[in-house]
């Protein structure tokens, strides 16, 4: 019998830390297979979810699956992320966390069975975390490398608007 994966007792284990230390866990997500997250949030196969305890409703971390539900845009979704496709767990306010290598297997790359909804195309997998930029590259080539002579634009923060 093969010992199970460290990675979900290491999510578990940072996001307490987190949580104890009244950080923000965030989740950085590779975005493919049966991945459900709202997709017009994915930016270049790639999301970061706030999984904090006033951000998420239900939420659920076992050793094959992140679960819960949360409002994106005033509507609320349910999100499953499986293990292999968290890249990272960190707080949003210090960046200390716990990164992981890539997981993709041949099975997690293959479409799965009809009872699993599949939100995303596979996408090629990356080395640590990758920029989130405003555009989004369809060509999937060289969109997480950037030139050293390109100037780095700031992120812009989401805004509300009111509708009466």
């Amino acid at each position: 019998m093969s010992a199970s994966s460290t990675k979900p007792y290491f999510m578990r284990a940072i996001y307490e830390w987190c949580t104890d230390n009244g950080f923000t866990p965030y989740l950085a997500v590779k975005v493919y297979g049966a991945t459900r997250v709202p997709m017009e949030f994915v930016r270049n196969g790639e999301i970061v979810l706030n999984i904090s305890f006033g951000a998420t409703s239900g939420l659920k971390m076992d050793n094959n699956a992140v679960t819960f539900s949360a409002r994106f845009g005033g509507v609320s979704r349910e999100i499953y992320v499986p293990v292999e496709n968290v890249q990272a767990i960190y707080a949003s306010e210090n960046g200390q966390g716990m990164a992981f290598e890539p997981e993709i297997t041949e099975q997690s790359e293959s479409q799965p069975d009809e009872s699993t909804p599949v939100r995303a195309e596979p996408v090629k997998p990356s080395l640590g975390l990758a920029a989130v930029s405003n555009k989004v590259d369809v060509s999937g080539a060289g969109s997480d490398v950037k030139s050293s002579t390109e100037p780095q634009k700031k992120f812009e923060k989401p805004t509300l608007k009111i509708i009466k």
